[in-house]
């Protein structure tokens, strides 16, 4: 059962503290959808938090905009400004739904804003599944992956450590 991003803060705080920032900070992030014939396409994104959801828009004519219309299936990630500064990555995968006119007028200060309903079209995004990937000291990564359960806005996940040399094919799952 997908869930909005309030119950991502609820339910996986430390993935949504670091969704937070992460869209925030760079104000991009990147989508991925399919295309008609099903191969995928990648597009820069501004991601907006508004009344717990997480809100994308996309000019009516683009082709990330046909491909949410046609199949709403999409990732969101987080941009990644280095290899080994740091960063996290966060991963949302999910589907994108048409928003309600409520949700599209809820901030003014958004792109969209400026443009009627069939020029821009504003997305709720409902996720399904969130990976966070950090990079940690000594060349290990850890990676939690949430799901939401399917009784409610609580979610379950499990952690994995390990090196992020693959000749020490060495990890452990917690």
């Amino acid at each position: 059962m997908p869930a909005i991003w309030q119950d991502l803060e609820l339910g996986a705080p430390d993935i949504a503290r670091l969704g937070m920032t992460q869209p925030n900070s760079a104000g991009v992030a990147l989508l991925g959808t399919l295309r008609r014939d099903g191969s995928p396409r990648i597009s820069p994104i501004e991601p907006y938090l508004a009344e717990g959801q997480l809100l994308l828009g996309a000019m009516g004519r683009s082709g990330k905009a046909a491909d949410l219309l046609r199949d709403p299936r999409c990732i969101l990630h987080s941009t990644v400004t280095g290899a080994d500064n740091g960063e996290g990555e966060l991963k949302l995968y999910g589907s994108a739904v048409e928003a309600g006119e409520h949700l599209r007028g809820v901030t003014a200060d958004v792109w969209w804003s400026a443009w009627p309903p069939n020029k821009a079209i504003v997305f709720s995004l409902h996720i399904e599944q969130a990976v966070l990937r950090a990079r940690l000291h000594h060349g290990q990564q850890s990676r939690e992956v949430n799901r939401p359960s399917r009784h409610g806005a609580s979610w379950h996940g499990r952690a994995w450590v390990g090196s992020t040399d693959r000749r020490k094919s060495q990890s452990r799952l917690t």
